[in-house]
């Protein structure tokens, strides 16, 4: 019932208990049930079903009043049921997260509560049924299982499991929350560093299992980014780096590059930006696949931010250049976040235009057309945070312009996205929108200020206050 409200966010649950109970004391006069709060163990423990005893009375009476149903039913053990066609490697579903270490580099433990996107117009689905869950479960258990049974030396069954998982994560990345997958990155990530310590790998499974980990540790050191750790993701990029180098993979070597050139990008750092993506493409060599487009994109977003207009042409150029000659590799083959479609290219070049400053026009016009391409994208080559940003690149354009209303036209769909989906990339973006606003004057009333309050509010509440 949790998930079918999508109230499994512990905050979200809390804030509707407490309601609630409010709303019970004014209905039922008994102050006794104002300001009635559960806390975060508490609603693990009900949530994962580790009830021993029933709760309290007042407890009993609030939760029966969210979801109108006894508590004895409420955390009664799901029932049983008949399983379908047993799950294979190649079959895993998106479960809903469990607690897990943050990526964050501190001595405290930090744990992500469970959760996922709450969006309804969130075009990849995340919730899940309880049979789905349980079946997730056993698929992941499933995976450590078999990498302790082929013993010591990593099997071929061992090494098709985690590369089909790997692929599953790659895919879902842009879709999805990172509440949603934070939990299994973080576990396939610790499989494949075990493997490569302990077990006995011959050389081109090492090779394999050394891209593995890598892209692993290059997902994981987005999503640190996407948490606004900059450091932290830093310190996973260059883990990754050090994992394409033992597989002596080329374009791996280039596509952690081109990470570490976006996060530097988004850091405000656009000259290390541009100094990565410079590395990016001396490591690409004859790199064919659309990594070699990203890296020019990358270079051409970090020059716009240095002001250099000749070097971003130069490098939007490039980029077009690099499309046409584009041979897709086994890292396209991964799909989602190992790839760089055109929508994503579109997005990138407005972006740069926009920033750069010199044409309002040019940039309100490319990033319309980034912002439509997204809108049409097939579902492999949908985002969500990118298309957030075509839309925050399109308010810019049109404050160059002096479209106030076009402005808050364009921010609304970043502004209606969950506390799930606000990632740093979108806060920073919806930042810069609200820093281009007017604040003095005639023009600073009216849309725009309303449109600034609402972005503050946005931003106030990142997917990092997830973490506790």
């Amino acid at each position: 019932m949790t998930l079918q409200r999508h109230w499994q966010v512990y905050e979200t649950f809390r804030l509707r208990f407490e309601a609630t109970a409010n709303s019970a004391a004014e209905q039922e006069n008994d102050p006794r049930l104002r300001g009635l709060s559960v806390s975060k163990r508490q609603f693990e423990r009900w949530y994962g079903g580790a009830v021993k005893t029933r709760p309290y009375p007042d407890q009993c009476r609030v939760l029966e009043a969210m979801f109108g149903v006894s508590v004895v039913q409420l955390l009664a053990p799901a029932p049983t049921a008949s399983l379908p066609a047993p799950a294979t490697a190649a079959s895993f579903v998106v479960p809903p997260p469990r607690p897990v270490p943050a990526l964050l580099p501190s001595e405290q433990a930090v744990v992500l509560p469970a959760g996922g996107p709450s969006n309804s117009e969130t075009r990849f689905d995340a919730g899940t049924t309880e049979l789905e869950r349980q079946v997730a479960m056993a698929a992941r258990r499933a995976l450590r299982f078999t990498a302790m049974a082929e013993g010591s030396s990593i099997g071929p069954e061992t090494l098709g499991q985690i590369h089909d998982e790997v692929r599953r994560l790659t895919v879902a990345y842009p879709k999805l929350a990172l509440p949603t997958l934070l939990g299994d990155l973080v576990e396939v990530q610790d499989l494949t560093f075990r493997l490569l310590e302990h077990g006995r790998v011959k050389p081109l499974q090492a090779r394999e299992l050394y891209l593995l980990a890598g892209i692993t540790s290059g997902m994981l050191a987005k999503a640190s980014h996407d948490l606004g750790n900059p450091s932290a993701a830093m310190m996973q990029a260059r883990t990754a780096f050090v994992c394409a180098n033992n597989a002596d993979h080329h374009a791996m070597r280039a596509w952690v590059r081109s990470l570490q050139s976006l996060i530097s990008y988004w850091a405000g750092r656009p000259a290390e930006a541009a100094d990565y993506a410079d590395l990016g493409q001396a490591a690409a060599g004859s790199v064919r696949g659309t990594t070699s487009v990203w890296l020019a994109c990358l270079s051409a977003r970090a020059h716009a931010l240095l002001g250099d207009g000749e070097a971003t042409r130069a490098a939007i150029q490039r980029a077009e250049d690099a499309r046409a000659a584009v041979q897709p590799d086994d890292l396209d083959g991964f799909g989602g976040i190992m790839t760089f479609p055109e929508p994503r290219q579109l997005y990138y070049v407005a972006e740069a235009t926009v920033h750069l400053g010199e044409d309002a026009a040019l940039g309100e016009s490319q990033s319309e057309a980034a912002v439509a391409a997204y809108r049409t994208a097939s579902e492999e080559e949908w985002a969500f945070g990118d298309e957030a940003g075509a839309q925050t690149d399109l308010a810019l354009a049109r404050l160059a312009r002096g479209e106030i209303e076009g402005v808050a036209e364009a921010v609304r769909p970043v502004l209606d996205l969950p506390v799930e989906q606000r990632n740093f990339g979108i806060t920073s973006s919806a930042q810069r929108v609200h820093a281009a606003l007017p604040s003095g004057g005639r023009r600073a009333t009216g849309v725009a200020a309303d449109l600034r309050e609402e972005i503050e509010a946005f931003t106030a509440s990142p997917t990092s206050v997830l973490i506790r």
